[in-house]
């Protein structure tokens, strides 16, 4: 084995090393990176020759975790990883991005890189490393690529950006981005901040770019050391060049001149572009009739590939030419926007969005803490308690096509907008909350629109965000060697296509909350980079002013069919006593009170939520619960349910789990010869005042008789009789009280019968 070992360190002193040589000799390109005890091994493999057909680059970039790598068994009936989650899937999206433009325009054949986490601590971040060995792969093979590139993840952390941030240290950022870059130039930035102005954005960028630019010189010195620094070669395009010129000449003028008429229209753009195509097809047919079938559609295939570059150049040089859009707007111009609140009755919530030719429908569900959505991810287990989900349903764009399952790019989408709004819903918010995204249309950023139209359901719904939320997306064309460039505002789907920027960002009226940026031009500065976020920094604004024009502050109340919630905490100790043996108590009062209880423990305490449809229900389960947790306080008066009757007194509950004894000279002022005789019976409720609480034993000295007047003249007995000298007690019995001493003349009572059987032996908690 040739191994070959290079290690590059963090601004932190961690050290990453990558070795080839090893592992996966077979495949193209192999690479296991280490960063103290998480290891990947990424792995590329490309076919030899192309697809015949095949116009696009079909590459495919999967990351996966094994669960072994954390020492944990899969969940579910089979124990086996099985379809990637949405952690994976947003792990290989953004490997995918910054790889995918470097590859060459015409280089065709399909090429896999596989990134699988073997090895994990749960304390550095395996998702930041990804891109770094997919690249290291792509490096140690002969695959074309215009690389390398890296990616690393900057947190800003108390004012300071750190590299490769732990686990732990990311809980106190306020910023989370992932930048993806080359030597030169960075290709690819996602993340989220806790608004942040745009300058902090930038310094991330330019912190990270400097920690890149290490790990790109080192696999360069890979390239040399494994001979790898000159690739295959490859012919996957056959061209015809006059075929080329003659598209050039003939369809130039007709398409620049629809580019300039700005129309508003998406549609018969499309098919105003779509004649000169088959109109020039048409007259190559008839002047080529002796071509054979084959020969004909090769050449089909030719001119719509060539009609495309005739296209793309078009609308670009109308932008940078003239500063005109393909939709009649100037750089800086938003589309027309109309919102709607409220359209829809039953949802909790809901909102329309409209910008230009891009519509999205968006609605809010309330719910309780059982509706959370459980994350078992290999180094993340936890909950979820706001959830939006993003669909793309072919007719938003026109396509006749069946509707499959959600695919990555909606997981993407939506995975932003949820990154855009998650922050703004107040961390005491009881509910869990769900936004669904439906696109009605789309003609360029669909996913700012569900950031838009979400901001809108919450607010509908009465969910009390801390402040509205806006989104825009940016482009830019840029043509290399020129100087020229032009930014744009809110751009369309061809613009995106076409240009060479798509820059997203979200954010309040007080910064950032989300940004996502893909670059498809050979450099950009950060000088243009900062001009589009400021471009985009007043778009955004305007947007967010037309969102407070539609509705500005929360609902003030929820809709009736909204389950009613309440959230307060007790004492952990207490959490055993609500839910009961068996969750016998908890079941009761849900019973009894038509509610739903749920209760965990989380910093000490003992959280519960309680909701129900109505508020009468809420109330009576709260109060059950209350009076489970509260503490007896000296002084307070209960209503005591009385549980049973001995001759010297009852024992009565008090409170929930609660119980004393109301011994019979505390019933009444008057002396009682049974409990009885005061009319009191099992299950019968009296009231009671907790008179003392033993600091020793926690018995409760009860009293009845202390809340009725007492009578004049009454003269209360000493409790007991002074001892005498050597600590004897005196056996005289204390002097009765009037109308309970002996008759006149001292005459003695008569003796009491001795007892037959033994006496009762009391329980409970209770003090004579």
């Amino acid at each position: 084995m040739n191994v070959i070992t290079k290690t590059v360190a963090l601004p932190d002193g961690r050290t990453i090393s990558i070795e080839t040589g090893k592992l996966a000799k077979q495949a193209d390109g192999a690479i296991m990176l280490r960063l103290n005890n998480t290891m990947l091994l990424a792995t590329v493999v490309a076919a030899k020759d192309a697809v015949p057909g095949t116009d696009f680059m079909p590459l495919q970039c999967d990351y996966k975790e094994k669960y072994s790598a954390a020492g944990r068994f899969p969940g579910g009936f089979t124990k086996r990883e099985g379809r990637a989650s949405d952690y994976e899937i947003l792990t290989s999206r953004l490997v995918d991005r910054a790889l995918r433009p470097l590859f060459p325009s015409n280089y065709h054949a399909e090429v896999y890189v596989n990134i699988t986490l073997f090895s994990a601590d749960g304390k550095d971040m395996p998702d930041a490393l990804a891109g770094f060995a997919a690249s290291a792969a792509l490096a140690a093979s002969d695959i074309p690529f215009d690389g390398p590139i890296s990616e690393v993840r900057v947190a800003r952390i108390n004012g300071a950006y750190v590299i490769n941030p732990t686990f732990e240290q990311l809980k106190q950022a306020d910023m989370d981005i992932m930048v993806g870059a080359t030597e030169e130039n960075i290709m690819m930035v996602e993340g989220e901040m806790d608004e942040v102005p745009e300058s902090a954005l930038l310094e991330a960028l330019k912190a990270a770019h400097e920690a890149i630019k290490p790990m790109c010189r080192l696999q360069k010195e890979l390239m040399k050391e494994l001979g790898t620094d000159v690739k295959r070669e490859y012919d996957h395009e056959v061209n015809d060049e006059d075929l080329r010129k003659q598209v050039t000449d003939e369809c130039y003028q007709p398409v620049y001149a629809i580019a300039a008429a700005g129309n508003h229209n998406k549609n018969q753009r499309e098919e105003g572009f779509t004649k000169i195509r088959e109109d020039f097809k048409e007259r190559y047919v008839a002047a080529h009739v002796t071509l054979a079938a084959d020969e004909l559609e090769e050449k089909n295939a030719l001119i719509d590939r060539y009609y495309n570059d005739v296209e793309r150049d078009a609308m670009r040089r109308c932008i940078l030419d003239e500063g005109k859009r393909l939709d009649g707007r100037q750089t800086t111009e938003i589309r027309p926007i109309w919102c709607e609140a409220g359209p829809l009755p039953m949802p909790h919530g809901s909102a329309i969005f409209t910008r230009g030719e891009t519509q999205a429908l968006a609605t809010t569900t309330l719910g309780t803490r059982l509706d959370e959505k459980m994350i078992d991810d290999v180094l993340d287990k936890s909950y979820q308690r706001f959830l939006l989900h993003y669909n793309f349903p072919p007719f938003s764009t026109g396509e006749a096509k069946a509707q499959r399952g959600v695919g990555r790019r909606e997981i993407g989408h939506g995975h932003l907008a949820w990154r855009a709004l998650k922050n703004q819903i107040p961390a005491d918010f009881p509910y869990t909350v769900r936004i669904v995204s439906d696109i009605l249309e789309s003609n360029g950023s669909s996913s700012m629109a569900t950031v838009c139209a979400g901001t809108l359901s919450l607010l509908d719904a009465g969910v009390p965000m801390n402040r509205p939320v806006s989104g825009i997306a940016m482009g830019l064309i840029k043509n290399p060697g020129e100087e020229k460039y032009a930014i744009l505002s809110d751009i369309l789907g061809d613009e995106d296509h076409l240009g060479d920027m798509d820059f997203k960002t979200t954010g309040t009226i007080n910064g950032l909350t989300a940004t996502q940026m893909d670059i498809k031009c050979d450099g950009l500065s950060y000088e243009i980079l900062e001009k589009a976020l400021m471009q985009a920094k007043a778009g955004r604004e305007h947007i967010l002013g037309k969102l407070t024009e539609t509705l500005a502050e929360p609902r003030p109340d929820f809709k009736p069919h909204v389950p009613r919630i309440v959230a307060f905490e007790i004492p952990k100790e207490f959490i055993g006593a609500v839910i009961g043996p068996g969750g016998k108590i908890i079941q009761g009062m849900q019973e009894e009170t038509g509610s739903t209880i749920t209760i965990e423990e989380e910093d000490g305490v003992g959280k519960i939520q309680v909701s129900a449809p109505c508020k009468e229900s809420i109330d009576a389960a709260v109060a059950k619960i209350r009076a489970i947790v509260a503490v007896p306080e000296v002084g307070e008066i209960y209503d005591a349910k009385i549980v049973s009757i001995m001759p010297y007194g009852c024992f009565v509950e008090f409170m929930p789990g609660k119980e004393g004894l109301l011994h019979i000279s505390e019933i009444a002022w008057k002396r009682l010869e049974s409990v009885e005789e005061a009319g009191l019976h099992e299950g019968d409720h009296t009231s009671v005042k907790l008179l003392e609480i033993d600091d020793k034993t926690g018995k409760f000295r009860l009293s009845h008789r202390v809340l009725e007047p007492k009578p004049e003249g009454w003269e209360e007995r000493p409790q007991r009789r002074p001892r005498r000298e050597g600590g004897e007690r005196r056996n005289d019995r204390p002097r009765r009280e009037e109308g309970r001493g002996r008759q006149e003349g001292n005459a003695p009572q008569p003796e009491e019968p001795r007892r037959t059987t033994p006496p009762a032996i009391p329980t409970g908690n209770f003090d004579f």
